[in-house]
């Protein structure tokens, strides 16, 4: 039997971490090790008292049944937590739990655009940032992030006749890939410029907590009138070791949170009572662990940076995220090439800066997902291998 897929389905092929997966397979196979910086999977334990948290509702039947609706526990939850953590008020029906921002940003795009409604997107950008508008068929425009304005767009270069027919622009600072934090001037002057085209603004705040050198996170919704323009996605992913939970917020103006929830409510039945109870203990329960990561992914930045800019390869420090954002070594101008002759002679897998968008082209993406001294041992490497290809 044959089948004619849709148009949307044939358009998508292996996703590079497939790619870079099976590849990493073919490097075991001749006994090669292999060190894994592609996929930014925290490797931090989650917090004790959430994991027992999670064990003791596990032993409930009643905690198997539908959720069908965020419990208040845990809505009262985020709330004091955001008031704690950003100074913002958030009123009950400005909350809506997701499982997982790239779930919610999959599908906020059902709640804002019509069949070639315009989203704005960034170019180098977070894939699912394209992926989630172009499903919801929305029309994708990208707005450019270079390296001379450190990756923060000129909202003045956006075309006007683009602006005022964009419904939706996805922002997100720290930005996965580049690495790269928006001072609160940044977000002023975007919420001005959505009240003036009337565009709602979809902030990722995924990596509020990870932020560098002392520097603070804040979240969009602290800007005066972001709240009238837009929300934000706040997850539990990265902040507390809870990738596989899958659990996030999609916060903010409260009629699209309402019209949001009533579109998931045709296709999700709400968040595991399990994932609701590990949420609320995450978010009311000691906070160390957040200073502890931190230190952790900060400790890991600056002995890979550090340690390339030792051996001659002028990679910048990340300002947030946990990710490093490094331009490709002299004598690379393609980031795939790189990437498949950094695995095939040195064991380590990063990610092509291409698979995040054309002007990603030219960079190359590492996750700090492994410890100091296996940083350590990944820079000499690349430092033995670069020697050896410069000499050649």
């Amino acid at each position: 039997m044959q089948f004619h897929f849709s148009d949307k389905a044939e358009s998508f092929q292996p996703n590079i971490f497939k790619i870079l997966n099976d590849k990493k397979k073919e490097m075991v196979d001749t006994g090669m090790k292999v060190y894994n910086l592609s996929v930014g999977t925290p490797d931090f334990e989650p917090d004790k008292h959430v994991m027992e948290v999670v064990s003791k509702a596990a032993l409930n039947p009643e905690n198997y049944k539908y959720a069908l609706e965020d419990s208040q526990e845990m809505i009262d939850s985020v709330k004091r937590w955001y008031a704690r953590r950003f100074d913002v008020k958030l009123m009950d029906n400005e909350i809506l739990s997701v499982p997982g921002t790239q779930e919610g940003m999959a599908h906020i795009g059902l709640t804002i655009c019509n069949e070639g409604d315009i989203v704005l997107v960034p170019n180098p950008g977070y894939p699912i940032f394209e992926v989630g508008p172009y499903l919801n068929g929305a029309k994708i425009e990208y707005y450019n992030l270079n390296r001379e304005h450190n990756f923060i767009p000129d909202l003045d270069e956006i075309p006007e006749e683009i602006a005022r027919k964009a419904k939706m622009m996805v922002v997100s600072y720290p930005l996965n890939p580049t690495c790269t934090c928006a001072p609160i001037e940044f977000y002023e002057k975007l919420v001005a410029f959505a009240k003036k085209y009337n565009i709602l603004i979809v902030n990722d705040n995924a990596y509020s907590e990870i932020i560098y050198d002392g520097k603070k996170g804040f979240s969009f919704l602290s800007v005066e009138g972001a709240m009238e323009v837009g929300i934000e996605f706040n997850s539990l992913s990265k902040s507390y070791n809870l990738t596989g939970l899958r659990i996030s917020f999609a916060l903010g103006n409260a009629q699209v949170i309402e019209k949001f929830k009533t579109i998931r409510s045709q296709f999700d039945y709400g968040a595991s009572y399990l994932v609701q109870k590990a949420a609320i203990a995450a978010l009311d329960g000691p906070q160390d662990i957040l200073a502890i990561n931190l230190k952790r992914y900060q400790d890991r930045r600056d002995a890979l940076c550090g340690g390339f800019r030792s051996i001659g390869w002028n990679v910048p420090n990340s300002c947030g995220t946990m990710f490093v954002w490094a331009p490709l070594p002299s004598g690379y101008t393609s980031s795939e090439k790189f990437c498949m002759d950094l695995l095939e002679n040195t064991g380590v897998i990063c990610t092509p800066g291409n698979s995040f968008g054309s002007l990603g082209e030219g960079f190359v993406r590492f996750a700090l997902v492994q410890p100091v001294e296996i940083m350590n041992e990944i820079v000499e490497i690349i430092g033995n291998w670069l020697k050896e290809t410069q000499c050649r």
